[in-house]
């Protein structure tokens, strides 16, 4: 006889606040496309999302721009299945289209340290673009260690670890609708 053990669940019950719901992220995602639209103008751009969590806010950012708009993916990895990024961020998935000469928005999920974007940054100047801008769903200005402000952000937010719209705790919690701080006790490694 197999022996069924309680899965967890995943659910808002594992937050402790929502701290943007999905209208307040609907609202700030279009007012954000609204912003880089007019920014850009005309231009064609580049817009390079950083895989896994900026996944579910650069689909619905792209597909309020009205600029002519190519897509490319960099995956950096920072996190893993831990609460503090580890050092230094590793950049895997090279782009697969040429952005020498080209306007490039590199769209994240979160600005915290600073450490990975200013990574992703370093990497991508090397390729030459004719101007490279960050865009930022959620700036956590408690805790940068680096010098660096995004060009375009979403939402400040206290110093929690959040999850939600894409940013997960050991890739769980990416479905939630809203974005949330996650209980302290669902703060360890799952299986």
């Amino acid at each position: 006889m197999e022996t069924l053990t309680p899965q967890p669940t995943y659910t808002l019950a594992d937050l402790d606040e929502v701290l943007a719901t999905e209208s307040q992220i609907a609202e700030r995602v279009s007012a954000l496309a609204r912003d880089i639209s007019e920014h850009y103008g005309s231009q064609d751009i580049t817009v390079v999302c950083v895989l896994s969590g900026a996944l579910v806010f650069t689909a619905d950012l792209i597909r309020k721009l009205e600029v002519p708009t190519r897509l490319d993916c960099i995956r950096a990895d920072s996190y893993g299945n831990a609460t503090e990024a580890s050092q230094p961020p590793k950049i895997r998935n090279p782009l697969k289209t040429d952005i020498k000469d080209r306007h490039v928005l590199i769209v994240d999920d979160i600005l915290d340290t600073g450490n990975t974007l200013v990574a992703i940054l370093r990497h991508l100047r090397q390729a030459e673009p004719a101007s490279l801008a960050t865009c930022v769903l959620l700036d956590k200005k408690e805790r940068r260690q680096v010098e660096l402000e995004a060009d375009f952000s979403g939402f400040e937010i206290p110093d929690a670890f959040v999850v939600g719209y894409g940013l997960d705790f050991a890739e769980h919690y990416r479905n939630l609708k809203c974005i949330g701080s996650l209980k302290p006790e669902f703060q360890s490694a799952v299986q």
